[in-house]
């Protein structure tokens, strides 16, 4: 089987993989939802799969990639801000969607059509140096370390000890996640370490969880591992060729 033909069949596994998983998700969450929120975990879900489409073509290249993950990120930006206007959590999350998330989208767009892609030409991929390389490391250790003892002073959970893991998986994949998205909108295939370690971290912060529906969570990040994995496969080639080599 050729490079190719493998990218269509592989993608094609995520995506219906992926579809399964947010249709379970959706069903769980429709059966104990109160009175007048059917419409937005229906548009919430619808989010989730532009999601997996923006994730998928992101793997490939792709430049529409940034269309769906525009509505990806808009929806659960708007859901966010809905449940905290009806009393609960996620003006945060809201916030950084709406000032951050969707705009990287645009940036996104402009940046890869500079860089050749267009309809199913892929991105022209790039790499960074081993400066920046060190220098994101550094970042990203400092950013994690700050946000962690940010967020452990507000922890309210019975856990105790310097390291408290549950804070941990919840600071790790949102540093991961912001600079994820810098490095995927600027076309550099190190964003792929970064979509990794999210997987990862979301997968481990669901195995602690006790929810009845974690399995479920740990199947879909699963998912996402999977496509990670390949996309660092795409893009490692993809940098290669731009910068000048060949895979051996």
């Amino acid at each position: 089987m050729n490079d190719k033909k493998f990218n269509k069949w592989f993608s094609a596994f995520i995506l219906i993989g992926m579809t399964v998983v947010t249709v379970l998700v959706t069903g769980i969450k429709l059966r104990g939802a109160p009175d007048g929120q059917t419409f937005w975990l229906l548009a919430t879900a619808f989010g989730s799969l532009m999601g997996v489409l923006a994730t998928v073509c992101s793997a490939n290249g792709w430049i529409i990639t940034f269309l769906f993950g525009f509505l990806d990120v808009s929806i659960y930006g708007i859901s966010c801000w809905i449940n905290w206007r009806d009393g609960g959590s996620g003006l945060g999350n809201a916030l950084l969607h709406f000032l951050y998330f969707v705009p990287m989208q645009l940036v996104g767009f402009l940046q890869w059509k500079r860089r050749g892609a267009k309809g199913e030409s892929q991105v022209k991929a790039r790499r960074l140096s081993p400066a920046m390389r060190w220098g994101w490391l550094g970042i990203t250790v400092a950013a994690t370390a700050i946000l962690y003892f940010v967020l452990l002073h507000f922890d309210r959970s019975a856990a105790e000890g310097f390291l408290r893991v549950a804070v941990l998986l919840d600071v790790v994949p949102l540093v991961c996640n912001v600079i994820g998205q810098l490095l995927m909108s600027t076309a550099y295939m190190e964003q792929w370490f970064f979509w990794i370690a999210v997987n990862i971290t979301s997968i481990g912060l669901w195995a602690f969880s006790d929810k009845s529906f974690a399995p479920v969570y740990i199947v879909k990040y699963s998912f996402y591992l999977l496509n990670s994995f390949n996309g660092l496969r795409i893009w490692y080639k993809l940098s290669r060729e731009e910068n000048g080599t060949k895979d051996m």
